[in-house]
């Protein structure tokens, strides 16, 4: 089920129409809904969604991890890739990132890769997942 961003009522040139408002609100409302449509297993409608926002807002970090979430749960593996090297050329020391282009290189098949950024991960969090994926023993 895809959830339609807002629409407005305008009045232009005297007849009325109905004209989707793009402006900030209603970009984080698109980032909500993305979130839910990622939560409710649509990712390709939160895809579209994160489009408009990061056409209209290329720096947004947040924006472009939850689209790289969605590409990567659509199994769009290399779009998933780059937007995840992305946020971290923006933010070098984000563990779910390190994490999640881990879990993407896997996917793809590139196992070196993915041990590196697993290693990343855990060294930045040290949470028992990454610690696990990046094979480090956790017992003392």
């Amino acid at each position: 089920m895809r959830v339609p961003g807002p629409v407005f009522n305008h009045r232009i040139e005297g007849k009325d129409s109905m004209v989707a408002d793009r402006n900030p609100e209603t970009h984080v409302i698109d980032f909500r809904a993305a979130e839910h449509l990622l939560a409710a297993r649509d990712p390709r409608g939160a895809v579209k969604l994160l489009d408009s926002v990061i056409a209209a807002h290329p720096e947004n970090t947040a924006a472009r991890l939850l689209r790289a979430r969605a590409f990567f749960a659509a199994a769009q593996l290399r779009p998933a890739q780059l937007e995840f090297e992305l946020v971290l050329e923006r933010e070098p020391d984000n563990a779910f990132a390190h994490f999640a282009l881990a879990r993407t290189f896997e996917r793809s098949g590139l196992t070196a890769r993915a041990t590196r950024h697993f290693r990343l991960a855990a060294a930045l969090d040290p949470k028992p997942e990454y610690l696990q994926a990046a094979g480090f023993d956790t017992e003392k």
